[in-house]
């Protein structure tokens, strides 16, 4: 099956103590890491796609462009979602946003790259 553009994926997430910034190192606040923030981004763009890929094939990041708009405490639920915007070759292009119950929390662009997994990891160093 051919991956067209308009495909959507979605992830959700409950703000627990791991997912923020003093956890993760990145900030000295108890909110939502921006790195987690750009994970559950990915999770949604590789959610997508993945009924659409080959066996032995995946998509790995190779560019986040986000920007991180509101605080969001423990507890809170977040939602992101992920539109294929563009297919270039192997290069896939999702425009992603980041809502929660007040509103837009962060939006922006990830490109993934589709790969033979064995291929990708024969490469691993």
């Amino acid at each position: 099956m051919e991956i067209q553009p308009g495909v959507s994926g979605r992830a959700v997430l409950v703000v627990d103590e791991a997912d923020t910034a003093t956890s993760l190192h990145t900030g000295a606040v108890p909110v939502l890491a921006t790195p987690r923030l750009v994970a559950l981004c990915e999770e949604a763009a590789c959610r997508a796609v993945e009924p659409a890929l080959a066996g032995g094939t995946t998509t790995v990041a190779s560019r986040v462009q986000f920007d991180h708009l509101a605080p969001i405490r423990v507890g809170s639920e977040v939602q992101a979602d992920a539109t294929l915007e563009r297919v270039e070759g192997k290069r896939l292009t999702f425009t992603v946003s980041v809502t929660d119950a007040s509103g837009l929390v962060g939006a922006g662009r990830v490109t993934r790259v589709m790969v033979d997994v064995a291929a990708f990891m024969a490469k691993a160093r």
